[in-house]
């Protein structure tokens, strides 16, 4: 099918980018620019996930200053560290402030990690962070890497009770399927898009859209046409495209239901 264009500020479309980045260095000249092209493009929403307690608190910031940016609060595995209770009691006042709706971004990343204490660190802090969301009454933002295993292992062993997205999927479609046991999000970024995607736009096609999310994971990974350019949440809406053009709906139907689906997890409320 042919791809719809978007068009600025168009009143039928929304769309919500679920993870973003707002908080790294290559946004810190020109968030409210950044912000505004994304309302242009129809991205009314946009969640922006925190990696560090530094970029956490940033992201806390930016949600209580820009209206329809909320923010996640977490460690990222490649940030991880030996947490204690004053780092739990810091993220869980975060979580009091204004627009913050998830522990996210955390998870497990074995790519560049090939020591197995450090691994094991990971896995303590990940688990530490569920069972903080799950005080919290709050979803959780999953990071996984070349970490299927231990990644699905952790989250049906401790997270059965926790909503959540596995953010930037890239697993294969039995774990996909068994997310969807879980309740769980598969969220989709610009990798859906390039031309060597192969595996994931079969999962994208089979999975029901109701359990879809699209994001960008700015400033990162910035889909076609834009690839090789700093990614941004305006770009969220070429993610969009993909999906529609995958599944033979409209894009106006995919716009509708994964902004439903990020309302839904993420209770979005303004």
């Amino acid at each position: 099918m042919d791809i719809e264009i978007v068009k600025p500020g168009s009143p039928v479309m929304e769309f919500v980018d679920t993870h973003t980045h707002l908080n790294d260095a290559k946004f810190k000249d020109d968030v409210k620019e950044t912000v505004e092209r994304a309302r242009q493009a129809g991205v009314t929403r946009l969640i922006n996930m925190g990696d560090t307690l530094a970029s956490s608190a940033l992201a806390v910031k930016l949600a209580a200053e820009y209206e329809g940016v909320y923010a996640g609060v977490g460690i990222h595995p490649e940030e991880a560290f030996d947490m204690t209770g004053r780092d739990d009691d810091q993220l869980a006042a975060w979580t009091e402030e204004k627009r913050v709706v998830a522990i996210g971004e955390i998870g497990l990343d074995y790519y560049w990690e090939k020591d197995p204490d450090k691994r094991r660190l990971q896995q303590r802090i990940f688990v530490r962070q569920i069972d903080l969301a799950r005080q919290l009454h709050l979803p959780i933002c999953v990071h996984d890497r070349e970490a299927h295993g231990d990644t699905l292992a952790i989250l049906k062993k401790e997270a059965k009770d926790v909503p959540g997205v596995m953010h930037c999927f890239s697993g294969s479609y039995e774990m996909a399927r068994e997310l969807l046991k879980l309740g769980w999000f598969i969220g989709v970024d610009g990798p859906l898009t390039f031309k060597n995607a192969v595996k994931l736009p079969e999962i994208v096609k089979d999975v029901p859209l109701e359990r879809l999310l699209i994001e960008t994971d700015a400033p990162y990974m910035a889909p076609v046409p834009m690839r090789g350019k700093r990614n941004e949440p305006a770009f969220v809406t070429y993610v969009a495209q993909k999906v529609a053009a995958i599944k033979g709906i409209s894009l106006a139907e995919t716009a509708r239901q994964t902004t439903e689906n990020a309302r839904e997890l993420y209770g979005l409320t303004d």
